[in-house]
């Protein structure tokens, strides 16, 4: 299996492209991730309705920008991190008031 090769300029210009970039790392294997957006988390809903794992391949699919595929195609590898793929769902809280 051959290791993830992505330059420094690739990853500048997903930023440009997307913002931050996350890269997950496991046993010399990466995976470059975008945040997930509006679409991608409806996208993830809409067809995995209450399968958790269905869900996180999608949201894996939509956020994937390069890497190592097999963290995509093993499940060890898989279910490792689905259990991060949340952190690329961010939310901004604020306050409601009654007026």
């Amino acid at each position: 299996m051959q290791k993830s090769n992505i330059s420094t300029e690739k990853i500048e210009q997903w930023k440009k492209q997307y913002g931050d970039v996350y890269a997950y790392e496991v046993d010399g294997n990466v995976a470059y991730l975008r945040k997930a957006d509006r679409k991608i988390i409806a996208a993830a809903q809409s067809i995995a309705g209450s399968d958790a794992i269905r869900y996180n391949e999608i949201l894996l699919e939509n956020c994937w920008l390069g890497g190592d595929e097999i963290i995509k195609t093993d499940d060890a590898y898989f279910l490792g991190i689905s259990s991060f793929l949340a952190e690329l769902i961010q939310i901004k809280v604020g306050e409601l008031k009654k007026l």
